[in-house]
């Protein structure tokens, strides 16, 4: 056995073989893959995986992963047998509701690349001979769906790493991970070692007790995924067929029974049938052993096998001769975990099926060589989890309430059910009494709008529209009045969530200048809005940085990311020790006041002076709320006069009820998330995440006028100096023509039946009375008066391409 590596890979799983492939074929060498099982049927989740690949997902970046290991697959035999079997795939309905929903993913599939078509029950019969078409509404049929032989491809891209100097080595059981001053060391094996500067974990359920030794933990837990094999069957036509290559090559498309929770597969002259609808055992590897597998129970299965008989009548009264009950990955939020962990080259990609192995296997390697990727990974990013995430409660009650959820037809509004109540702002009993409609962000309790602002409704009827069937779901009008008084008025809004990072030190301005495309350096007291980019001119983060003294910024961005921005930002900070980096969430919280009455409301309470003079836009300075000590910021996302005040949440309560007070004489509302997004929208303000993200440059994004190319180094500019004349596409404003059509977000947008791209951000501007839908266009559909369509549940919606923004566009009531 080597006591010597340059990287140790432990799991000879798809995963683990797919990146130790992509590593060699990026040029680094000395790569050692141990497993303790044997190769490469090595008893984990590859062994024992059913084998389907359905590539629309409703996140673009999964649908990537699950298209390139279809690429990636689609060539490789093991022992001269294909490992990938294209039958295409198809999800039927058997309710109108299912169908409905198969319109939508359809708009999704082309989207996102994906050659779909919906099809009548006839026409499935017609790919699927099998199915009893009277049984179902129609088909959803993805010809580049596929099965494929797990641990076969495993092999098979095993041998292609070999090829590439790539050792395997199996039956060797880690026992865990050393490391020293931050970083690790070696792998320990038993008695044994390995010395390595990298190790990357693809160990899926057992990767929090192997890394343990070091501190690090995984949200990410197994849960029991089971599946039967029938006896051989009579497949076409009642007729068996003949040749052994008949009987052994796969031609039945791969199926998809959402609402009964089954997935089927053809296995020669059987079927795969698999079960997601049974209680499944929850397991958190600490006292696993190979196999990755269960003892098999046959609960919930009478239920299984009915859908399946009434779906395919062939498999009537067919014994079941294989019954497979293993564990597969779930994360608390079903997405892989790819990255570098708190410990300097240990790397972990984690979490991810055999639906995206190639995919995920491609992008860890392109982090650990590169740095960075062509694909943005925010959502599968290690670093996206908050510290409730790792805790041994959240991840069971979440990942039991995901795996439940996999059948059920998701709202991209629908909240999350449970765990509720995690994270709350100080003044959380104030926004109860105003009866808010909560959903979650980052475990924070954040309201969608408030019932008791239904009198609004009387005073704003004939400007905000009614919504019926899918757009009305999880939306209240009130959230349109609350939009419509905030311009007339002033609204108190939550900002509890957003992130604080502190950076400071005699270090601290040069290393902003190094990672911001805008100038930081400014007078104490200004606001710089700027990009943080990587190396390609991507868009890694959309943000704030105040100057707070000369030596110290706040960096102030979204709830959500921002524990993914703080590890960006801290991974590019110095190691000498000129800049320190805090993170001030949990000390301060935030409330957004804006409107034409916001200075009404806040002079009274202030000791200083808050003219547009004494107080001017995109400035910082400290002011006394009457006893409460606050930050405020001179800055609106909603396109209205007024601040963002940050005080200790100690003050949080007091400092919501001293506004409440003095904006009642002046008709101040409480204002929720709804309204916040269609209030910026109208200003055309960007939403890190949909609107940008790090597959978008500044240029493309329309946010060029932050980048200043001519300061001097900062991480991407040359990338940006080259793109700055050669945008091909850009970040476009549309108003859709029709006055009461909706859509959503990420449904195509189409000229001439070809999709340009996709809807970033959707919502009605109550204020310029129309629907606002921004989305990438190529530069030749760009301009202003272009007429576009966006498929919405297969109805075309025309849309035309307007300029920016459609709300006061020179922006004079924010600097009034």
């Amino acid at each position: 056995m080597r006591t010597q590596a340059r990287v140790v890979i432990v799991g000879a799983g798809i995963v683990g073989c797919s990146a130790a492939y992509h590593l060699a074929q990026l040029g680094w060498k000395d790569i050692l893959v141990i497993d303790k099982g044997p190769l490469f049927e090595t008893g984990g989740s590859t062994s024992l995986a059913p084998g389907l690949i359905f590539q629309t997902h409703n996140s673009q970046l999964m649908t990537n992963f699950a298209r390139y290991t279809i690429d990636l697959l689609a060539p490789l035999r093991h022992h001269d047998e294909p490992c990938l079997h294209p039958v295409g795939g198809i999800e039927i309905a058997r309710t109108a509701e299912r169908w409905l929903d198969l319109k939508r993913k359809q708009g999704l599939a082309l989207s996102y690349g994906v050659e779909a078509h919906l099809l009548t029950p006839q026409e499935v019969k017609a790919c699927a001979p099998l199915i009893d078409e009277h049984a179902i509404l129609g088909g959803f049929f993805a010809p580049g769906d596929a099965a494929v032989d797990g641990w076969q491809s495993a092999a098979a891209l095993a041998n292609l790493a070999r090829a590439l100097g790539v050792e395997f080595v199996g039956n060797i059981e880690v026992t865990g991970i050393h490391a020293q001053n931050g970083r690790v060391r070696r792998v320990l094996t038993g008695a044994d070692a390995i010395e390595c500067e990298h190790v990357l974990l693809c160990t899926n359920i057992w990767a929090s007790a192997l890394a343990r030794p070091v501190g690090v933990r995984f949200p990410l837990l197994g849960v029991e995924h089971r599946f039967v094999v029938t006896e051989p069957l009579n497949l076409v036509a009642g007729k068996q067929r003949e040749s052994r290559e008949e009987r052994e090559i796969a031609q039945h498309p791969i199926l998809r029974h959402q609402d009964a929770a089954v997935e089927l597969r053809q296995l020669h002259d059987r079927f795969a049938i698999v079960n997601l609808r049974h209680d499944s055992l929850i397991f958190d590897g600490q006292a696993g052993a190979t196999p990755a597998e269960s003892a098999f129970a046959p609960d919930s299965w009478e239920e299984c096998r009915r859908a399946s008989e009434e779906l395919l009548p062939a498999l009537a009264g067919a014994r079941y001769v294989r019954q497979v009950s293993g564990f597969i990955a779930f994360s608390s939020d079903l997405f892989p975990i790819v990255g570098q962990t708190s410990v300097r080259g240990l790397w972990a990609a984690l979490g991810a099926w055999i639906t995206h192995a190639g995919g995920v296997g491609k992008v860890i390697a392109e982090l650990m060589v590169h740095g960075e990727t062509e694909w943005d990974l925010r959502e599968v990013d290690i670093n996206r989890f908050h510290p409730h995430d790792y805790t041994r409660a959240y991840m069971r009650a979440r990942i039991e309430r995901q795996r439940q959820e996999l059948r059920h037809i998701a709202h991209p509004l629908q909240p999350l059910e449970t765990p509720r109540n995690v994270r709350q702002a100080p003044f959380h009993p104030r926004l109860v009494e105003q009866q808010a409609v909560f959903f979650t962000n980052a475990g924070w309790e954040t309201p969608q709008w408030y019932e008791a602002n239904a009198l609004l409704l009387e005073e704003y009827d004939a400007h905000t529209p009614h919504r019926e069937g899918w757009a009305a779901r999880y939306w209240s009008r009130i959230q349109g009045a609350e939009h419509l008084a905030t311009r007339d008025r002033a609204g108190l809004y939550n900002l509890g969530a957003f992130t604080k990072l502190e950076v400071s030190g005699p270090g601290a301005l040069s290393f902003l200048e190094s990672i911001c495309a805008n100038r930081i350096d400014r007078p104490v007291g200004k606001i710089i809005y700027t990009s943080l980019c990587n190396s390609r001119g991507g868009i890694m983060a959309d943000l704030t940085v105040s100057r707070l003294e000369e030596d110290r910024f706040w960096i102030l961005t979204g709830g959500g990311v921002g524990p993914r921005d703080f590890a960006w930002i801290r991974q590019h900070a110095p190691i000498q020790g000129a800049v320190t980096i805090r993170n001030m969430g949990g000390q301060y919280t935030t409330l957004g006041l804006w409107g034409p009455r916001a200075r009404d409301i806040l002079q009274p309470l202030v000791e200083e002076d808050i003219s547009n003079e004494a107080f001017p836009f995109y400035t910082v300075r400290a002011l006394n709320v009457e006893c409460v000590p606050t930050i405020a910021l001179r800055i609106s996302y909603v396109g209205e006069l007024g601040w963002e005040l940050y005080t200790p949440g100690e003050y949080g309560l007091r400092l919501w009820d001293l506004l409440w007070e003095a904006g009642r004489p002046y008709g101040l509302i409480a204002g929720g998330a709804s309204a916040l997004d269609s209030l910026r929208l109208e200003k055309g303000h960007r939403l890190w995440g949909q609107d940008v993200h790090s597959e978008y440059n500044p240029y493309e994004a329309g946010l060029g006028r932050h980048v200043q190319l001519h300061k001097g180094y900062f991480l991407g500019r040359d990338a940006l100096t080259k793109a700055k004349d050669h945008v091909q596409r850009r970040l476009c404003c549309m108003t859709l023509d029709d006055p009461d059509a909706v859509v959503l977000g990420k449904e195509p947008i189409l000229a001439n039946g070809r999709a340009l791209g996709y809807v970033t951000s959707a919502n009605f501007g109550y204020s310029v009375g129309k629907y606002i839908v921004y989305g990438y266009l190529p530069h030749e559909y760009a301009a202003p008066r272009t007429k576009v369509e966006i498929q919405y549940f297969g109805r075309r919606v025309p849309a035309t391409v307007t300029t920016e923004p459609l709300f006061d566009p020179h922006s004079e009531r924010m600097k009034a």
